[in-house]
């Protein structure tokens, strides 16, 4: 029978009060309030602690503070960007493409929740991946929802709510996110 974390990873209903995914989020929000307490200048020690938070990360430069739920479902390429107030809901994975820009605030969410209210209410939840492919720029205080990919060299604009896939080469802004100029 697999465990609560195989599930959750996996994308199936899990409980999170499981005592091996309360020790995971513990010790992730330790990394992430060491890693916020650190100065830009700490180069080394900041790159080390984003080793060991997320799954995996390139050259990456992530502005404290951040926030996850677990860390080791965030994936970062080459050239990773995040500017301050970022936070990665990585139930499930959240891979990031090279050269990915994030404004501040940006807001990524794996977790979900059941539509049933009497299903809601028994505390169980799953998650759904979210794709994030090279060159994207996502605008400040943009919300990524469980299950969304982004193409390649996609914009998105500042505030707007991603619900939908969004195209390579486009630029999406508003609630919900919708095309407004294609790149070329």
């Amino acid at each position: 029978m697999p465990s609560e974390l195989e599930k959750m990873v996996a994308g199936e209903t899990y409980d999170p009060n499981d005592p091996e995914l309360v020790a995971a989020r513990e010790r992730a929000s330790e990394l992430t309030r060491e890693y916020n307490r650190t100065r830009r200048e700490e180069t080394e020690r900041r790159a080390a602690l984003l080793d060991e938070l997320f799954g995996s990360a390139g050259d990456t430069e992530v502005f404290a503070p951040i926030y996850c739920d677990y860390g080791f479902n965030v994936h970062a390429g080459d050239e990773f960007f995040a500017s301050f107030d970022c936070v990665f809901l990585d139930v499930c994975a959240i891979e990031f493409g090279e050269g990915c820009m994030l404004g501040p605030g940006v807001h990524v969410y794996t977790a979900t929740h059941p539509l049933d209210a009497q299903e809601r209410a028994s505390g169980l939840e799953s998650g759904i991946p979210v794709t994030v492919g090279d060159q994207v720029w996502i605008g400040g205080r943009s919300v990524l929802t469980p299950g969304v990919t982004v193409g390649d060299r996609a914009v998105i604009g500042a505030g707007s709510v991603v619900v939908d896939d969004v195209p390579s080469d486009v630029v999406v802004a508003g609630n919900p996110a919708t095309v407004v100029k294609e790149l070329d």
